[in-house]
């Protein structure tokens, strides 16, 4: 077994796309990329300057300038000597990602990019300013293989794991951009409408939305460091692996590119671990895995279901490990680490909000204990050719009172970009 494999695959359906209820582990096997700084540890890149004939002490040099300068321009090195620039540029930090395609929704606060990758994939990921942070939801894999079917990405099946670096670059691709074009953007709370939620009784009768990257009652991480506190923000808060793919499916190199955005800089990028989230669908033996890394960063467990019967429908990954083994491994997560754990719930009009759900997951969340777990409903985001769709307001408000009636934090996920296909569940790297 692959050593980032956590079971054997599914027999295989049609061809380009996954049987319903089909798992990919193991992904084709394609053209690795190029070598690149982000992949390699600080010991590594020593070594990989020596190996070309330089002094270790330049990859530092390079270190600093692709963390801290974001700069892969060999022109503005000056501390290297000019005979070199070139050469190590060119071997340590290779173009990974091509921009192909740049959408905006949400009067500009909504940023989604689709990359070309140097095999010809696509991956996507999207960049949201809030009031107190701004986040960067990126991909881990091109397509994903838990084929859940209300995902536009699980439904295109799984092409490819992404390397480290090409996870890292997604975030430091934004980083260039936001340094390089900043531009203020109006936000929710500056008198601006992004959708009208608030104004047609979301955020007043559910008490408050939650951005994505951060729980509502969380300190914010740009307040903390002296960021702006207002919009328009130049620096990249959070990061969440909730884009393409299911990121512990592909542990080594997410468990890499967290490294990356937590080392202290110039190793690293300097982020909070607090700032990351890890997103998935209940790969019970990864999550235990991830425990014991020791980076707390938050866990966010897609469940969708309380129950077996309909979460097996929903989510195939609980045909291996059931509600109970997902809800416990993500307890145990919280044990080890001290982080809460937000529960990801998209609710489906007549499918899976009703009431005595709502009660169900209560009554599971509670029987663990308390303060442990956050609950994040989301109304569901539509996809080509779905058969389902968000569930009614009123219906959405009751799933909440009845969490919070169980004494669970409960608070809405902010919806973004849907108009653009940049939404959760709604990645699926088209070109047209």
């Amino acid at each position: 077994m692959a050593e980032d494999a956590v079971g054997p695959d599914e027999p295989a359906g049609l061809p380009g796309r996954p049987r319903p209820g089909q798992l990919t582990f193991t992904a084709p096997r394609r053209g690795r990329p190029p070598q690149h700084l982000a992949d390699l540890d600080p010991s590594e890149r020593r070594a990989a300057l020596e190996a070309l004939g330089h002094k270790g002490f330049r990859a530092k040099q390079l270190s600093t300038h692709y963390f801290e300068r974001l700069t892969v321009d060999p022109e503005a090195m000056t501390d290297l000597p000019k005979a070199i620039r070139a050469e190590l540029v060119a071997a340590l930090l290779p173009p990974l990602l091509t921009p192909v395609r740049v959408l905006t929704a949400d009067g500009g606060a909504t940023v989604k990019t689709l990359w070309r990758l140097h095999d010809g994939a696509l991956v996507e990921s999207v960049l949201m300013h809030y009031p107190r942070r701004t986040t960067i939801c990126i991909s881990s894999q091109a397509g994903c293989g838990m084929n859940c079917p209300f995902c536009a990405t699980g439904q295109a099946g799984l092409t490819r794991n992404l390397s480290t670096a090409e996870i890292v670059e997604q975030v430091l691709g934004a980083a260039r951009e936001l340094r390089d074009r900043h531009v203020p953007v109006a936000l929710p709370g500056d008198g601006a409408d992004l959708g009208g939620e608030a104004a047609a009784g979301g955020e007043a009768a559910l008490g408050g939305e939650t951005d994505l990257g951060g729980e509502a009652d969380d300190d914010p991480e740009p307040g903390a460091r002296g960021e702006p506190a207002a919009y328009g923000h130049s620096r990249i808060s959070n990061v969440v692996f909730m884009g393409m793919g299911e990121a512990l499916a592909n542990y080594r190199a997410a468990i890499g590119a967290i490294r990356r955005l937590v080392d202290p800089a110039p190793d690293g990028l300097g982020m909070s671990a607090r700032g990351v989230t890890m997103s998935t669908v209940g790969l019970v033996p990864a999550i235990d895995r991830l425990a014991a890394e020791g980076i707390p960063v938050t866990l966010a467990l897609s469940l969708h279901a309380p129950d077996d019967e309909l979460r097996e429908e929903l989510v195939p990954i609980n045909t291996r490990w059931k509600v109970d083994d997902a809800l416990d491994a993500a307890h145990r997560y919280f044990q080890v680490t001290g982080r809460r754990v937000s529960i990801e719930y998209a609710l489906i009009r007549d499918v899976n909000d009703q009431a005595w759900r709502a009660d169900l997951l209560g009554d599971k969340l509670t029987a663990r204990g308390r303060g442990w777990v956050h609950v994040n409903p989301i109304p569901l985001n539509p996809t080509p050719g779905s058969r389902w769709t968000a569930s009614r307001a009123g219906v959405e408000q009751q799933f909440v009172e009845r969490l919070r009636a169980h004494g669970i934090p409960t608070t809405v996920r902010d919806t973004r970009g849907s108009d653009i296909d940049g939404a959760c569940g709604q990645l699926a790297a088209a070109t047209g």
